[in-house]
């Protein structure tokens, strides 16, 4: 049995700012079956036919049309149409063509909704302005036959202007009625039909009233309303929309030693894709040969190149930069982790959170009211004038001012510009209530190595050594692949330090290095083998002959911006607790390097959770920032998580954010922009109260035409979209 999906209408279409993650797993449906191509050298009509002619004929295609103003051909074929095989064929007939990629597709698309809107806005306040030019005569004393003249021109003017601008919102009205639903649109289109129909009533009865320039004006506001609310929308994309761009159509695989271009969604798990120089990588996998760097900047946030070379994992979206590759495909399709990320980020934009859910049942149940509230004051006002016009117009006002726009905007508009800001700053949001539960946090609970730290030893004093000292240790180091030497070794190179001649150098396991240096036998390594007193600190020792020991000390090297973003969450105010399952020594050590007063070492992952339900249970909102196994169940305990893009697979699992690049800075940058989000958000909630008690009752009383009616819930709409973007 089939079952027929039917599309859900909002209380607000127009204003649905978060995409679904169903939508975007149909787009890249949808351009794994479109092609766009750039056609640089076309200039005139009989171009536009010839390569028209010439993709139509290509096996495969379903329709092509070229576009001459952005020098385009939009192609619908089947998904084993290639690229390559129509840029062949134009080039067969003498014309230079060239594929547009995802994000540019994605882009169009968005620009040719917005020149849609502009050109139906034109129309409208063309045929307004002439119209009210002809009404103007009427209200300047045109009387009779002349007035009736006016009034049928106006009328030849405005239906074919009211069919095609109005077309938004009478198919959106329409959707939702078939559906059995209620939408902004409906009172918006009932609104117009009302003015059309009473003034060709009018018309038709030599009548001296007529309200054509009403329509028009009408539609034309509503119209810029919905243009300038759909260009805030496009400035606030979301992150969702940026990933899904970074999805490639196509790969080029090797089969039988030969290159071969296929759909994506045809790549099987261990193929080989060679991937050339500035293309995306269209799959996960592992380098299996070439050397290359990659640009991971738009998903781990990393502006640096990476390195590239065999046995490197790579993910789907990054950028092969300088050579090609050959990658071995370890996941495909809707499993690569670029898709599993837009999945999760869809899911959040689009999540019911406390807020989004109260603006929803506001919704539903303005929708039926404004009806209600329109056909009471209709009735309220026959009655009391008997003037049936009178009562229509204001009927259609209380129909237009009462639409719930602002109030269907006010969640989703600031979620798309908060993520999307997040998300740009190297944040990935997972779940719909975080950005929420962000904002109420007070106390920040940081575990220690690979997420304070890097888990690698850096060498603290080696502006305590003499040159000659650190030549000796670097010679002895360079010999040894043990982390604390190849420490003092990368110390050793940022100081611009040349290591010592040093001979017969051998390295003991466990031990350390030892040589010959000018006759003198010189040792780097523990404490009781080369005869020194050991610390509690971690240390390594040199000895020169027999001179006294010199102490090299080491700490965990700092993960990037950790020190900005704990200095960064206490000057804000919020509690900052380090606790780790490292000795106390190292844990007191990086606490007080950090300004940290608050610490617990030696802390078993039970311990965590403990510690985290405590502080929840003295009413503190827990943020807990890990990566390691141990911190699954404590990130799961706390209020909300953040785990880096390193962490695990389960720590990334329970954690309601992941951190995509190495720099922990932007933590405290998401605190504020959550609040600042809940803040827009209350904002929001209050500008549409306070719009809908001071325009309702203005509206019921008489006091707002239909026209005036339309700029007041346009200005709401754009009101809240932008103070939306005020996050951006």
């Amino acid at each position: 049995m089939t079952a027929t999906m039917r599309p859900t209408i909002s209380a607000c279409p127009a204003c649905s700012a978060a995409p679904a993650a169903e939508a975007l797993a149909d787009a890249a449906e949808v351009r794994n079956a479109r092609i766009a191509l750039s056609l640089p050298t076309i200039h005139c009509s009989a171009c536009i036919a010839a390569v028209e002619d010439a993709l139509n004929d290509h096996p495969g295609v379903r329709e092509a049309r070229v576009n001459l103003t952005m020098k385009r051909a939009s192609i619908e074929a089947e998904p084993d149409v290639m690229p390559d095989d129509l840029v062949k064929a134009l080039a067969g007939i003498g014309y230079e063509a060239h594929e547009l990629d995802a994000g540019t597709l994605s882009a169009t698309e968005n620009d040719k909704a917005g020149r849609d809107l502009l050109m139906r806005l034109a129309v409208a306040g063309f045929a307004s302005m002439n119209v009210m030019l002809l009404s103007v005569s009427v209200w300047s004393g045109a009387a009779d036959a002349t007035r009736d003249l006016f009034h049928w021109i106006s009328a030849f003017i405005t239906m074919p202007v009211i069919v095609f601008s109005g077309q938004p919102f009478y198919r959106n009205a329409w959707a939702a009625l078939r559906h059995g639903r209620l939408n902004m649109d409906v009172p918006i289109t009932l609104a117009i039909v009302l003015a059309v129909v009473t003034s060709l009533w009018e018309t038709s009865l030599s009548g001296e009233h007529a309200y054509f320039d009403a329509a028009l004006a009408l539609t034309f506001f509503l119209l810029a309303g919905r243009y300038l609310d759909h260009r805030t929308r496009a400035i606030a994309r979301s992150a969702a929309e940026e990933l899904a761009a970074l999805e490639v159509p196509r790969a080029w695989v090797l089969r039988d030693g030969q290159e071969v271009q296929v759909p994506a969604a045809q790549v099987a798990l261990g193929d080989l894709i060679r991937v050339r120089p500035g293309g995306r990588m269209p799959v996960d996998g592992v380098i299996t040969d070439g050397v290359s760097e990659l640009d991971r900047s738009l998903l781990t946030g990393e502006t640096l190149p990476v390195f590239a070379e065999p046995g490197r994992d790579v993910s789907a979206g990054e950028v092969n930069l300088t050579g090609p590759l050959t990658v071995r495909a370890t996941a495909v399709g809707e499993q690569t982790s670029l898709h599993r990320m837009a999945d999760l980020v869809a899911i959040a934009e689009s999540g019911r959170s406390r807020y989004t859910s109260l603006a929803d049942k506001a919704a539903k149940l303005y929708a039926p009211g404004v009806h209600i509230l329109s056909a009471l004051s209709f009735v309220g006002w026959y009655l009391y004038t008997w003037d049936v016009r009178t009562a229509l117009n204001i009927a259609a006002a209380v129909l237009i001012i009462t639409c719930p726009c602002a109030l269907g905007l006010a969640v989703p508009a600031v979620t798309t510009a908060a993520s999307g800001r997040l998300f740009r700053k190297g944040m990935l949001i997972k779940h719909s209530t975080a950005l929420e539960r962000l904002a109420e946090i007070d106390t920040v609970v940081f575990d220690k190595t690979g997420t304070l730290t890097q888990g690698t030893p850096e060498l603290t004093n080696l502006a305590d050594h003499a040159t000659s000292d650190l030549q000796i240790a670097a010679a002895l180091a360079a010999a040894s692949s043990h982390p604390l030497s190849q420490a003092i070794v990368a110390a050793c190179d940022a100081g611009d330090v040349t290591p010592a001649e040093v001979a017969d150098i051998r390295e003991l396991p466990g031990y350390g290095t030892e040589g010959v240096w000018q006759g003198m036998k010189v040792r780097l390594g523990r404490a009781a083998w080369v005869g020194a007193e050991a610390r509690s600190e971690t240390t390594a020792w040199l000895r020169i002959g027999d001179e006294r020991p010199r102490a090299f000390t080491f700490a965990d090297a700092l993960r990037p911006g950790a020190a900005e973003a704990v200095r960064a969450l206490r000057d804000a105010g919020h509690e900052v607790i380090l606790i780790s399952g490292d000795t106390t020594p190292a844990v007191e050590a990086l606490a007080k390097r950090l300004g940290i007063t608050q610490w617990m070492a030696e802390a078993l992952p039970a311990d965590k959770v403990a510690r985290i339900s405590a502080l929840t249970d003295q009413g503190h909102r827990v943020l807990m920032v890990g990566d390691g196994l141990n911190d699954t169940a404590a990130l799961a305990a706390a209020h909300v998580s953040i785990s880096p893009a390193s962490a695990l697979d389960a720590a990334r699992v329970a954690s309601d954010i992941v951190l995509l690049g190495g720099d922990l800075s932007p933590i405290a940058d998401a605190v504020l922009t959550a609040r600042k989000a809940t803040r827009r958000i209350k904002e929001n909630f209050r500008i549409a109260t306070v719009y809908n008690i001071i325009a309702v009752p203005l509206a019921v009383a008489g006091l707002c035409s239909p026209l005036i009616a339309a700029l007041a819930m346009s200005a709401s709409s754009i009101t809240v979209s932008l103070n939306a973007l005020r996050l951006r």
